[in-house]
């Protein structure tokens, strides 16, 4: 028996602006400015992870 995988929803992406413009980050949006490219896309995931890996970085 041959099973199908279904895959799942993707989420959906955000441009750097509307990011920047969103309540949610209203309080980040200084290091997002900096952190994000603008000209990629980002999940609200991928936002949560690239904060946290600058808070996690090392001071040098």
């Amino acid at each position: 028996m041959a099973e199908k995988k279904e895959t799942a929803k993707s989420a959906p992406a955000y441009t750097k602006a509307q990011i920047l413009a969103a309540e949610k980050y209203s309080n980040r949006r200084d290091l997002l400015g900096a952190l994000l490219s603008d000209d990629r896309a980002y999940t609200l995931d991928q936002i949560d992870a690239e904060i946290e890996k600058f808070r996690k970085g090392k001071v040098k």
